[in-house]
């Protein structure tokens, strides 16, 4: 019997707006699956979550699953950038690796902040050649620079394994200063970040850029620091699909439709549907309903009819916002249990 967890990041609204938003949402297959649904007897059904933690709460909650916690529990990011390199082909030398990322910060009042990465298009020549200005730096302080895209590079940096480090997605939005690395060698890290800062400032790419009405790239992100002895990731899934890019290489590859994933029919299955994140991010939430709205036709429509014919045995959601992450399973017996009325109130 194939049995599905779900993980919706943002699919919790942010409790001041959800009683609105919940009335706009018509998405009866999501009102069956969350209304017919029962915690889980081996999980506590509700996480709180420090709203200044190195990771959200679903980059956490995916870290757990595939044994990649241990840097959480330290203050850190999840140890991901061996998984990354994989899904790029890079053998890494012996050593510890971060993902390295281009970014735009922009400056506020009285601080700086960091732009969603989703809404800073790069192009492959624009990034080769920042690259190009960067790996001399890089050199000169003993790293290796490595590239896998053009928002994906890697920088091997053995001593400063012990650096702790945040996700992007956790600092977007905010004061980057509580998100930076902290620990040994933050000075040294902030050192290099200023020196690239400095030979990008005024490249002809970013004057283009912003000719054209785009943001300049005009920093980097580090995160993601995974020493090569660590063990190989394990999880309990027997597939999982959609995994963020910089767990691609633990996952099937994205872009599957919902028919295609019951056909599949895993027998311990992790599908993560983040559509919703960046309008989240933005705080975009028209844009969020509207998404919302899509994974009801996409997903939840589908998912529902394929548990009611027995083609599933069980769904589990694990919904989250940036402060919280709440689980629950409906099961084919639940959805029979009528005089348990379809709702939307486990979102509030």
């Amino acid at each position: 019997m194939s049995h599905l967890d779900i993980l919706l990041p943002f699919g919790l609204p942010q409790p001041e707006l959800a009683p609105d938003l919940i009335r706009q949402l018509k998405t009866p297959a999501l009102s069956a699956l969350l209304g017919r649904a029962k915690k889980e007897p081996q999980a506590p059904s509700w996480h709180s979550f420090d709203g200044f933690a190195s990771a959200l709460p679903h980059e956490a909650w995916l870290a757990q699953q595939f044994g990649l916690a241990d840097r959480l529990a330290q203050g850190g990011s999840p140890p991901v950038a061996l998984a990354a390199m994989e899904m790029f082909d890079l053998k890494p030398d012996a050593g510890v690796w971060f993902l390295l990322q281009p970014i735009h910060i922009h400056v506020a009042r009285d601080h700086l902040v960091l732009m969603d990465q989703r809404q800073l298009p790069i192009s492959e020549q624009e990034s080769r050649t920042l690259f190009a200005l960067a790996e001399p730096l890089c050199a000169e302080a003993g790293m290796a620079l490595r590239y896998g895209d053009a928002h994906t590079w890697f920088l091997r940096t053995d001593a400063w394994a012990d650096l702790r480090s945040s996700t992007p997605d956790a600092a977007c939005g905010h004061n980057i200063d509580i998100w930076m690395p902290k620990g040994p060698f933050e000075r040294d890290w902030r050192k290099l970040q200023n020196e690239v800062q400095m030979h990008w400032h005024d490249h002809a790419i970013n004057q283009e850029r912003e000719m054209h009405g785009q943001k300049p790239v005009n920093s980097l992100w580090l995160w993601g620091g995974t020493p090569t002895t660590m063990p190989a990731a394990q999880t309990r899934y027997t597939t999982a699909f959609n995994l963020p890019r910089w767990m691609g290489a633990l996952g099937q590859s994205r872009g599957l439709t919902a028919a295609q994933l019951i056909a599949a029919a895993p027998e311990q299955g992790l599908l993560v549907l983040d559509a919703l994140l960046e309008a989240a991010l933005a705080g975009d939430w028209g844009r969020w309903l509207e998404q919302m709205q899509e994974l009801e036709s996409n997903w939840f429509a589908p998912l529902l009819a394929a548990l009611k014919a027995g083609e599933i045995g069980s769904i589990a959601l694990i919904l989250s916002h940036n402060k919280e992450l709440r689980s629950c399973r409906t099961s084919r017996m639940a959805l029979r249990q009528f005089w348990r009325q379809p709702s939307l109130n486990r979102l509030l």
